[in-house]
């Protein structure tokens, strides 16, 4: 039996910075989850990443990743795209250097 579809935002990296981007209801890409475009129709969703998967030009890799809907926007529901989102592992370049 198929499971349920959950809800979705396509994501990707950036093709020149390699920064993790989501992409909107307005078909362009951000660097903020909060703005990505939450899809809840399957159909929908693989008709919106076939078109992302089409755009070489500005990212690669473009995939669905499940989130969480909430009041402030999507959530990732797994550890990997939290992972993704706050940026490298070590507190020495990349998002995470403004936190020192």
């Amino acid at each position: 039996m198929p499971r349920d579809f959950t809800p979705k935002v396509i994501t990707a990296n950036a093709l020149l910075e390699g920064d993790v981007v989501y992409l909107t209801e307005a078909d362009t890409w951000t660097r903020d989850l909060a703005e990505a475009e939450i899809l809840t129709d399957e159909a929908d969703a693989e008709l919106r990443l076939l078109t992302a998967q089409g755009r070489a030009r500005e990212v690669v890799g473009a995939y669905l990743a499940e989130v969480a809907s909430t009041a402030s926007g999507p959530k990732p529901a797994h550890f990997r795209e939290e992972f993704r989102r706050t940026g490298p592992s070590n507190y020495f370049h990349g998002k995470q250097a403004g936190t020192l």
